[in-house]
């Protein structure tokens, strides 16, 4: 899944800032021989710490400003466009890097992402996602936190956007979806649960229908959102519990 892959990370941003991200990405591309990372901030921090790193696989980008983990997600999109965070991203956007790897302000990386990158056609909004342990693997589970609200039409995409991750990523042969509510029946939920229960009834994916939150680690589903307002996805290391049945 690695092979060839390039990857720009912020190393200034969030709490601990360079001084945990450089050493655990350095400790990433020593187990993983065909990655190759661009490190992304202050010249005169990051060099003492990349001493002895591959210069092959390994090369620093300068930039001279970092977003603060309380920053507004505008300020930093406006006056900070040569934060670590921005040029990361700008790396991907030119081709350079494949993805932007950042520990930064969750809202400011998602504002500038999104400013930069541009969306996927058919999908409006980001996403947060993350895998949960569940009975037979995981459950992978967005949005978590991206959003404080949603319409149907995101939840759709978000169900669509798990279960590709679910196949391509994960290798599992039609992830099952499903929408998390606080019940299985059709009644219950809000306009927007229940709308969104109706459309994914018709996708081209294998959506199991709406579940409570209690199955999210049963490993009997595959896909979720936040606040009520969720699709999740399981999977399994082993074949029969991670494909449809």
């Amino acid at each position: 899944m690695t092979a060839g892959l390039t990857l720009a990370v912020d190393a200034m941003s969030g709490d601990h800032g360079a001084a945990v991200a450089v050493p655990a990405a350095l400790d990433v591309l020593t187990s993983t021989p065909d990655l190759r990372l661009i490190i992304v901030g202050r010249g005169d921090v990051l060099r003492p710490l990349l001493t002895g790193a591959d210069p092959g696989r390994c090369t620093l980008v300068e930039a001279s400003e970092v977003v603060g983990m309380d920053e507004r997600p505008q300020d930093a999109l406006r006056r900070k466009k040569d934060s670590s965070m921005r040029v990361a991203i700008n790396l991907v956007k030119r081709g350079e890097a494949a993805a932007c790897v950042s520990a930064g302000n969750t809202g400011a990386l998602l504002a500038t992402a999104r400013f930069v990158l541009g969306m996927v056609p058919g999908i409006d909004r980001p996403a947060i996602v993350s895998a949960v342990p569940a009975a037979h693997g995981h459950t992978v589970m967005l949005d978590l936190g991206a959003n404080p609200d949603c319409t149907a039409d995101h939840l759709v995409q978000f169900a669509v956007m798990g279960s590709v991750i679910a196949a391509d990523l994960h290798g599992i042969d039609r992830p099952r979806v499903a929408l998390l509510n606080i019940g299985e029946e059709d009644i219950k939920g809000t306009d927007e649960i229940r709308e969104a229960h109706k459309r994914l009834a018709g996708a081209p994916i294998n959506y199991r229908g709406a579940w409570p939150a209690r199955r999210s680690t049963t490993g009997a589903s595959s896909k979720a959102t936040t606040f009520s307002r969720a699709t999740w996805m399981s999977w399994s290391p082993t074949a029969s519990p991670a494909t449809s049945r």
